[in-house]
């Protein structure tokens, strides 16, 4: 049984074929390597299809039958599973497809299913229009490729240079081909397939769509048989055709006939030449190696048959459709018989070769030479293939050469003609018509061949031969080499043929003579000949002395003058001119030709020869330019007139002839300026123009005068033209053009059509150069006078002022060109051509290119006239194109603009100034949604505006050009302007897309714009009726090439639109709006960031500034990938992007790319496991950091001959802009337009003469402003790259989850990530451009290793016993790790302390680098410094309460742990830096920019704090750093006032002092630092800062914690605390550190106090209860337990006076009184700290508000308790005497009992202030009790709250999820959930490990304050209990106890003492009632809770039994019973 009928879903009939097509472009025009192997299997494959060439598939009944049926039935498709139900109305489209196309149901059925998937690229077009395009297309493909292959053959005409196994592949392929019958395939087809039948077939069953599918179908059509006969034309350059063929090929030529316009078609064109090819024997000639090959292989001279039969098939006498072809062929085939028997080898073909003289006859009696000129070398196609030209040459010149007794018959035959024309001419008779004029149709078809020549050929130089020698080496004729080597015979014989017949010409001949010398002297060294050849025939000559020859310069010019002279006489006078009525005598009609002809030859040689130009001008007999002119005001016809003026035209071209043209245009008034008064009328080309030519209808002087104009401007600018005659300036010229020509030239009538348009084109041109070449200068706006016969009157302004102007106004001009516009694009829509169609494009280009100038110019223009005070009005252009269209009514101007990017293809150059215009416009935010508005209006226009530019975006004929300022040949050109207009596009979209929506690009890119953009569903193209968008084309560049190992070949092909293509990209992800859409898109439908990661990096040569945008936009493109999917949890796609970017394993060849999930998993784990070097490749990210080049060339500084350099180098930076991505480039063609300029202003012949050398100069500057550009563009570009690569990599450490990247594998990528970077920064040649950006880099990195190394906590140990630290650090395993503890640190071996050592040391080397400046840079290596010395620190450890098990000497000899051995080589590493090192940061830390200060002060912090040996310390003392920082204060001081105003200034300030006051204070720890900061007086210095007495008042409203809601600027209150707590902090610092100067510093301390007495006690006194408050507090009474004490007072006697003495005391006293108030505060009731606790636990971040809120209070108790205990010892020298601080009551305030209310026991120091302060009173000893129970009570609580903690570290995991979120929010208050389950762990355990730290440090306060009170307790029991003598008995209560020392008495007032003793007494009942209390208060529970807390905690703190001892002592005294 058959196979099932099966359907191919890309049409055999088309997809195979557009792949052949493809390929074959690959591997043979673009010679792409890898495409040459598939190119032989495809060849292989598709043979069948090129033997059985555009063969269809026959249909069948069985097909029919199985399609018949697919409704119901379905039909299976290859590729898919299952079948597919077609739908009945594609099934009947089949058959009707079927049978036009006669080809099999099945391909119809193909054909339809493609085109419904094709339909997208074809809107508004159906499958069944559609499927006929593909068939087309199909056919149209394999002929392609067949024509391509062929002309890669080897052969004998052209080589495509391929590889020659290439070539040989090819060969072999075509031979078979062509041994199969190709010819009689081609021939057949190309007879059979015609334009016009196959359209009445389509249009018979409808099917043809508009007028573009017309054209499309009708193109492919064409092109299928074009590419048929030029295959055949190909094959036979290459190798003639064989006999068979050739017979074949001359069959068909019989049949031909010509076009309307009597041209050959372009298929018959190349089949003949095809046949004049098989007869080309010219190699014979040339003698080149291969010549006997060739002769072997050539069957002309290899079969007699061959010759025999094509000999008798041209004779026949038969004649053919068109006799001049069958001459033509006959003259080929006679010149090869001639040729063939000048051969010594062949004698066997004399037979036919004697009869070349006869065939040559023939075919000149058949007019061949005419046919050639009118049917080949007229046709359009000829000069557009330039072999046709070296055929058609080869046989001209054959002819003239291996003939020449045929051209002498033919001259002789031209004499006696010309001799009997004259003698019918004298008699009066008729001339006879029989005459032949062969040797005139012989010189035509040389005036024609040669006259166009596009290909720069200059093959006519063989008709010169040099008399002279030329200098010039170049000049040479076509034998090219030695300068005086004989020229060859053939050049010769041309040459005699040139100078024979000029010598005695009939007059006859004289025009085509003058003709052909026009075609010789085309090209620049042939004009030179011909310059010379007429000037030698002159009269110089002694044989020519009577007239010389009529061909001759002399006798040309000598004629004109002789005409200028005769005419000038009939000029009438002024008063009665009539140009209407010329007089009739004058120039005949053959004097005229003549005339023209010799014009004509003129025009052409000075055109192309510059010298030429020169010597005619300057010649005194002739003077061209003068007599030009004079003819010109003469009566003579418009069309010489108009000859005249393009002559005129080409002098004009040298600027040196158009300075005086001007004068001389201008004087004789050819244009009238200047009107002389009485004249009725006007005169001069106006009135030619207004009434002879219209009245012709024929306008040739109007555009003669417009292209004369036209290059007269470009060549040279008059900048006074017509001074002294009127109003000096340009305006009447402009004036005659605009409004005289421009504006009335669609009124007037045209006899041609075309000429309407030609008039357009050439007016616009002028206008386009004036405008170009205007620069709106300051001076324009101002109004100029000048003098004009006695009166003032305004200067005329510059032309492109004027046009500005108009263009800028809703002028007649504007409204014109944009209805040029309207009109070009409406005939472009009919898709036919008609009469000037190329001139209508001109004209339109024109419009567009002034539209764009104008926009370029405008904002310039209009800036300088808002400067001016000039009356105009203008408005932009962007907002005159939102006017009106007076045809349509509607805003449809920029809507017409862009309708001409649809047509792309066929008018590139008019679709690119489209795009450039709508770019321009699109810059406009304003304008972008009006835009949306009118492209959307009417959706038909819409979708052909949309079409329009998916097309332009399509267009596969694109192609860079790396060097533009080459000249292309017209096909790169066309494909440079696709290219250019893709560019514009891509910037409309950038340019849009960062406007505010509805813009164009959302719109281009199908975005939504009636719903937000971010509800878009994008979706591929045809999908869901989705349209295909400029995105889908953006994304189909980017993706071609990523299926092949290559990469995207956009990406070296078209690297600068690759780059656009991903900025647009990265765009759309990066906009808030369109990101969701489009990453959802890419992520989804088109899997575009893996694929295109896999070819990171890219590498271009030549291009590396593009490769390296594209890698940043992708990079930064896959940054928000990453971001975006870590963020809603995407785990397989971060994983899939992350494995390509940092997998150093090559990845297993079998993962295919789709593949993921477990998989992924389970390879990335493999991957990290295995550390197997051999199988490493290089991670991704690291090999796109190698391909940025850190190093940069600088271009050679200018070495120049004329001109000032330095003035040079500052003409380019006033030239320098902006560019579109915002980095300053020079604009170059503005430099060059300055420096023509400046060598245009010079004058003289010297300037002539070093014209040329100064010209190559101005190329020099400005090849060096380009590489100045690229040096500029290369930096940024650089910049960019390593941004991108930086972001990528923060990305890849910050945004991913933690837990897709191994702990280890983590460290081991940022290790080499850093290690590369470090390594490229620092060679020597890396440019100190990108250092920033590395620095940044550098900090990232280092930040993510610290904290990777930092987190890396082992669980917990299973038991907290023992004595190892609870936590081992994943650092451990790369130190040795303790004896016996292997376990610990297996699997670190990843990143060693080596590598660490390394980091360190490049940090440090790059921080030198810095050298002095880069102070930005190093700020980011100090903080990468500050984190990298981190790693050292000690984590934070959960003080257990356990640690004290180990004894003094097990802690002595514990081996040195990894922290303090990574420590110490740290510092061995700073100290291997030296000095240098430590005068940049100590330099960094005291100037420069205030974040590079607090950097490097706060490094400076870290190392003071390791550097045990302190040479840190010593140096920055020794250097005086340290002093420096000092002195600073007092600068700081006024600083810092400031910024206590209620809107203070910024606050770096602020930041600075705070640095440097840790700083001071890190110091100040070491008894040494202290000892160095005393000597720089640095607490007297803050003792003398003002800032101190500042303090703000206390914000009522804010009185709790300042509940408003918190700002980022804190208040006033806030800000003072900022400044005073680290001074108090710095006191207490040094006040602890120094022992050996302890009472100095005390001193100084109590006078830093005491000179901000009125601050300290407005803190001791206030009553907020704020955290800040209390931390205020704390410090305080901490400063003043150590520093306002007795012995300090005593030290500061000895220096002290008795006045300050006294003044000492009353402030010492005061201090003393508040500090012990405080114990009233805070150690009574409760009250108030609950409500403090309160008020403040839910506050912010509540627990550890609340947390240091008690802990300052705890630390306020502790302090003042320190105090009452230190003064108790100081002032008591034994225990027999003793200062009473508290009274005998045991109840809580001094007050509240009646007994203690008259009880005052005196306070130490304060007698003197006693009657002061009467309501003063002590506090009572119950408040020390009650301060015991408070905190013996707190203490337990703190324990529970503190072992809870310490249980919960242990078993994190176990904890439920609710309390972990609540620990992780403490720590980090937002984004908990989106953090992983390990990461919360490890918040978890840092946030219990600051909980039991605190609660450690509460306890110990808690136990310090337990002790201090029990001590203070029983001192004072004891006196009171035991000493004190009761006021009952006669003892006085001062007997034995003495409250203060004897100093203190002796400064005292006696009488003062005495009064104030009398009240204090203590009653026996007083010392009863204490005792009473003391016992009942002090119970049972009170002794045995304080018993608990010395076995809980003192004995694991060593002092095993104080609380006991006291205790019992307080025991007993309480139980003495008094007698």
């Amino acid at each position: 049984m058959a196979a099932p009928l099966a359907v191919n879903s890309g049409a055999s009939l088309w997809g195979p074929y557009k792949n052949i097509w493809t390929t074959v472009e690959n591997a043979l025009l673009k010679r792409q390597p890898e495409a040459v192997h598939v190119l032989d299997l495809l060849l292989k494959k598709h043979k069948p299809d090129f033997i059985s060439l555009f063969k269809n598939p026959a249909k069948s009944p069985q097909q029919h039958e199985k399609i018949q049926k697919a409704g119901t039935e379905g039909i299976a498709i290859k590729g898919q599973q299952g079948t597919r139900l077609l739908p009945e109305s594609l099934i009947k489209e089949a058959f009707i497809l079927s049978d036009l196309f006669s080809i099999g149901e099945v391909a119809a059925v193909e054909l339809l299913l493609a085109g419904e998937h094709q339909q997208p690229h074809f809107p508004g077009l159906t499958r069944g229009l559609v499927a006929v395009l593909l068939y087309w297309d199909g056919k149209r493909c394999i002929a392609n490729s067949l024509c391509t292959l062929i002309q890669s053959r080897k052969g004998k005409t052209f080589t495509m240079d391929l590889s020659p196994e290439v070539e040989s592949m090819t060969t072999r392929f075509t031979t078979d081909l062509m041994d199969s019958g190709l010819t009689q395939k081609i021939l057949t087809l190309v007879s059979q397939i015609d334009v016009n039948s196959e359209f009445d077939r389509l249009q018979k069953e409808r099917g043809l769509g508009n007028e573009k599918h017309r054209k499309e179908v009708s193109d492919l059509i064409k092109e299928s048989r074009q590419s048929l006969a030029e295959s055949l034309f190909s094959w036979a350059c290459q190798t003639p055709l064989n006999k068979d063929d050739t017979l074949l090929l001359i069959g068909h030529l019989e049949k031909v006939s010509v076009e309307a316009d009597g041209t050959l078609n372009s298929v018959n064109l190349h089949l003949l030449m095809a046949l004049l090819y098989c007869f080309d024997v010219s190699f014979l000639e040339q003698g080149t190696e291969d010549r006997d090959e060739l002769m072997q292989t050539t069957p002309l001279l290899a079969e007699k048959q061959y010759v025999a039969a094509v000999h008798q098939r041209l004779q026949d006498p038969q004649p053919w459709k068109l006799s001049g072809l069958q001459a033509t062929v006959r003259l080929a085939w006679a010149l090869a018989l001639r040729g063939v028997s000048q051969l010594t080898e062949v004698t066997a073909l004399a037979e036919f070769t004697e009869a070349d003289e006869a065939l040559a006859e023939m075919a000149v009696g058949g007019n061949a030479f005419l046919f050639l000129t009118d049917a080949v070398v007229g046709s359009d196609i000829f000069s557009q293939e330039e072999f046709f030209i070296r055929r058609i040459h080869t046989l001209v010149t054959d002819f003239l050469t291996r003939m020449p007794m045929k051209v002498k018959q033919l001259r002789n035959r031209a004499e006696e003609d010309a001799r009997l024309i004259h003698m019918s001419l004298q008699m009066g008779n008729e001339p006879p018509t029989s005459l032949r004029r062969d040797l005139e149709h012989v010189m035509l078809l040389i005036a024609e061949l040669y006259k166009k020549d596009p290909f720069h050929l200059e093959l006519a130089l063989e008709f010169w031969c040099p008399t002279e020698p030329l200098q010039n080496t170049t000049l040479m004729g076509s034998y090219l080499g030695v300068a005086h080597q004989r020229p060859p015979q053939r050049q010769v014989l041309l040459s005699k043929f040139v100078r024979q017949i000029s010598d005695l010409l009939p007059p006859t001949l004289y025009i085509p003579y003058l003709k052909m010398l026009q075609g010789l002297a085309t090209g620049p060294q042939c004009a030179h000949y011909c310059f010379s050849f007429l000037k030698a025939n002159g009269g110089s000559h002694a044989e020519n002395l009577q007239a010389g020859s009529p061909v001759s310069w002399d006798h040309f010019f000598h004629s004109l003058m002789l005409y200028h002279e005769h005419l000038r006489k009939d000029i009438p006078s002024a008063d009665i001119i009539h140009h209407r009525h010329p007089p009739l005598r004058g120039i005949t009609q053959r004097e005229m030709d003549g005339l023209l002809a010799f014009l004509h030859l003129t025009t052409t040689v000075i055109e192309w020869s510059e010298s030429a130009r020169l010597a005619l001008c300057e010649h005194s007999q002739w003077t061209p330019v003068i007599v030009m002119l004079g003819l010109l005001q003469c009566s003579i016809p418009p069309v010489l007139k108009a000859e005249v003026l393009k002559t005129l035209t080409a002098f004009g071209k040298s600027p040196e002839i158009a300075a005086s043209l001007w004068q001389s245009l201008e004087h004789t008034q050819i244009l009238q300026t200047v009107r002389p008064t009485g004249q009725r009328q006007a005169a001069g080309i106006e009135v030619e123009l207004n009434e002879i030519e219209s009245r012709a209808e024929e306008y040739p002087l109007t555009r003669a005068f417009c292209n004369l104009i036209g290059t007269l401007v470009e060549s040279y600018f008059p900048a006074n033209l017509g001074a002294g005659l009127r109003a000096p300036g340009f305006e009447p010229y402009l004036q005659f053009l605009r409004d005289t020509v421009f504006l009335r030239f669609r009124t007037r009538a045209y006899r041609r059509a075309a000429e309407k348009w030609e008039v357009a084109e050439a007016v616009l041109d002028v206008f386009y150069k004036l405008l170009r070449d205007y620069e709106p200068q300051p001076e324009d706006f101002v109004e100029q006078y000048v003098e004009m016969q006695g009166e003032e009157k305004a200067a005329y302004k510059p032309p492109g002022f004027s046009l500005m102007h108009h263009l800028l106004n809703e002028s007649p001009m504007l409204e014109l060109c944009l209805s040029l516009l309207e009109e070009g694009v409406i005939q472009l829509d009919t898709y036919t051509s008609f009469p000037g169609k190329k001139h209508l494009e001109q004209a339109v280009s024109c419009c567009f290119m002034l539209l764009n100038l104008t926009l370029q110019k405008e904002n310039l223009f209009m800036d300088l006239l808002r400067e001016s005070h000039l009356a105009l009005i203008v408005t932009p252009l962007e907002q005159l194109l939102q006017g009106i269209n007076p045809r349509s009514k509607k805003v449809d101007h920029v809507v017409n603009i862009a309708r001409y990017l649809y047509h792309g293809t066929s008018n590139p150059e008019l679709a690119f100034e489209s795009a450039k215009i709508l770019c321009r416009i699109s810059s406009n935010g304003n304008i972008q949604a009006k835009l949306v508005g009118d492209f959307t209006q009417d959706p038909k226009v819409s979708q052909k505006l949309m079409a329009g530019f998916v097309e332009c975006l399509d267009s596969e004929e694109s192609e860079e050009v790396t060097n533009p300022l080459e000249d292309l040949e017209e096909e790169r050109k066309l494909s440079t302007v696709h290219h250019e207009t893709k560019i514009h596009i891509l910037n409309l979209l950038i340019t849009s897309l960062e406007m505010k929506s509805p813009n164009l690009a959302l719109y281009l890119l199908g975005f939504e714009l009636k719903k937000p953009v971010s509800t878009t569903n994008l979706q591929d193209s045809g999908v869901l009726g989705f349209p295909r968008t400029c995105l889908h084309s953006v994304l189909d560049m980017l993706k071609n090439g990523t299926d092949g190992r290559s990469g995207p070949v956009a990406v070296v092909e078209s690297p600068h639109l690759a780059e656009l293509c991903y900025q647009v990209i990265h765009q759309l992800c990066a906009c808030a709006d369109t990101s969701g859409p489009t990453m959802r898109y890419l992520r989804t439908s088109q899997d575009f960031l893996v694929t295109q990661l896999h070819h990171l990096p890219f590498s271009v040569k030549g291009h590396e500034i593009s490769a390296l945008n594209q890698m940043s936009w992708l990079m930064k493109t896959v940054s928000i990938e990453l971001r975006i999917t870590s963020l809603n949890r995407q785990r397989s796609h971060t994983l899939r992007l992350l494995n390509l970017l940092l997998d150093d394993v090559p990845v297993r060849p079998y993962l295919a790319d789709g593949e993921s999930g477990m998989e992924d998993d389970s390879r990335i784990v493999n991957a990290f496991l295995h550390f197997d070097t051999s199988s490493k490749v290089r991670r991704k990210i690291l090999s796109i950091l190698d391909s940025i080049n850190f190093t940069q060339e600088i271009p050679e500084p200018l070495q120049l001959d004329f001109f000032d350099r330095v003035l040079i180098e500052q003409v380019i930076t006033n030239c320098e802009h902006k560019d579109r991505s915002g980095q300053t480039v020079c604009n170059v063609k503005l430099l060059r337009r300055v420096l023509v300029a400046e060598v245009n202003a010079l004058q003289g012949m010297a300037a002539i003469g070093q014209r040329p050398l100064l010209l190559e100069e101005i190329n020099t500057i400005l090849q060096y402003a380009v590489e100045r550009n690229k040096m500029f563009q290369c930096l940024h570009a650089k910049r960019h790259a390593l941004e991108s690569w930086r972001q990528l990599a923060e990305i890849i450490l910050t945004a991913c989850p933690q837990d897709l990247i191994q702990a280890e594998q983590r460290q081991l990528i940022i290790r080499d990530l850093l290690q590369d970077l470090h390594d490229k920064i620092l060679d020597d040649d890396a440019t100190k451009d990108l250092m920033p950006v590395v620095a940044g880099a550098v900090f990232t990195l280092t930040v993510h290793l610290s904290q990777s190394i930092r987190t890396e906590q082992k669980q917990p140990m299973n038991a907290l016993g023992g004595n190892q630290s609870q936590y081992v650090l994943m650092l451990d395993g790369s130190f040795a790790a303790p004896p016996g503890k292997d376990t610990l640190s297996a699997g670190f071996t990843s990143i060693g302390d080596s590598s660490l050592h390394m980091i360190l040391r490049k940090l440090l080397e790059f921080i030198l680098k810095t050298g002095g400046g880069l102070q930005r840079v190093r700020a980011h290596l100090y903080g990468a410094l500050l984190y990298y010395l981190q790693i050292a620190q000690r984590p934070d450890e959960p003080d257990t309460l356990e640690s004290a098990n180990k004894t003094m000497w097990e802690r002595l000899t514990a081996p040195e742990d990894v922290f303090s051995k990574l420590q110490r080589d740290n510092l061995t590493i700073f100290e291997s830096y030296g000095a240098a090192l430590m005068e940049v940061i100590c330099r960094d830390s005291c100037d420069g920019r205030e974040i590079g200060r607090m950097l490097a002060l706060a490094l400076l912090d870290r190392i003071v704090c390791v550097d045990k040996q302190q040479q840190w310390l010593v140096y920055l003392s020794n250097s005086g750093y340290l002093q420096a920082l000092v002195d600073s204060l007092a600068q700081d001081d006024v600083i810092l006032q400031n910024l206590l105003n209620p809107q203070p200034p910024l606050l770096k300030a602020l930041y600075i002092y705070e640095s440097k006051m840790a700083f001071l204070t890190r110091v100040a720890k070491s008894q040494q630092g202290a000892l160095e900061l005393l000597r720089t007086g640095v607490i007297i210095r803050l003792a003398q800062c003002q800032v101190y007495d500042m303090r703000p008042d206390t914000d009522q409203h804010g009185l709790y914690g300042m509940r408003d809601t918190p700002v980022f600027i804190p208040a006033p209150l806030e800000r003072y605390r900022q400044i005073l707590l680290p001074a108090l902090q710095l006191c207490q610092v040094i006040l602890t550190s120094s022992t050996a100067q302890h009472l100095q510093v005390a001193g100084q301390v109590l006078q830093f106090l005491i000179a901000h007495s009125d601050t300290i006690h407005a803190i001791l006194r206030s009553k907020e209860g704020s955290l800040g408050s209390l931390q205020e507090l704390a410090i305080l009474t901490g400063i003043i337990s150590k520093a306002a004490l007795p012995e300090v007072v005593g030290d500061m006697a000895s220096v002290l006076n008795e006045g300050p003495m006294v003044e000492l005391h009353g402030h010492v006293g005061r201090f003393q009184r508040l500090c012990l108030s405080l114990l009233n505060r805070f150690g009574g009731s409760d009250k108030l700290r609950q409500l403090n606790l309160q008020d403040d636990g839910s506050h912010v971040d509540g627990v550890s508000t609340k947390d240091d809120m008690e802990l300052a209070m705890q630390q306020i108790c502790s302090n003042v308790m320190e105090y009452c205990h230190t003064l108790m010892l100081q002032n008591s020298p034994n225990l027999k005497q003793m200062v009473c601080l508290f009274t005998p009551s045991l109840t809580e305030s001094s007050s509240g009992s009646r007994d203690t209310s008259r009880i005052e026991i005196r306070f130490p120091v304060t007698e003197a202030q006693t009657s002061l302060f009467p309501s003063w009173r002590l506090p009572g000893l119950g408040i020390v009790l009650s301060l015991l129970k408070q905190c013996s009570g707190d203490f337990f609580t703190y324990y529970d709250i503190h072992r809870q903690s310490v249980s919960k570290l242990q078993n994190v995991e176990q904890l439920p999820p609710d309390e972990i979120k609540e620990l992780c929010q403490s720590e980090t208050p937002v984004g908990v959930d989106k953090i992983s389950t390990t990461q919360k762990y490890l918040l978890a355990r840092r946030r219990l490990v600051k909980l039991i730290n605190s609660r450690a440090k509460l306890l110990s306060v808690c136990c310090y304050i337990i002790e201090t009170c029990l001590f203070i307790l029983w001192r004072h029991l004891e006196y009171y209990l035991l000493q004190c003598t009761p006021n009952d008995s006669q003892d006085s209560l001062f007997s034995n106890a003495s409250f203060t020392s004897r100093r203190f008495q002796d400064t005292l007032n006696g009488d003062r003492n005495t009064d104030l003793r009398a009240p204090n007494k203590l009653s026996q009942q007083d010392i009863e009632m204490l005792q009473r209390e003391g016992a009942n208060l002090f119970g049972e529970s009170l002794q045995k809770r304080l018993l608990d807390i010395e076995s809980m905690y003192c004995k694991v703190r060593s002092r095993h039994s104080f609380i006991q001892a006291l205790l019992r002592r307080i025991r007993g005294l309480l139980r003495v019973s008094r007698a």
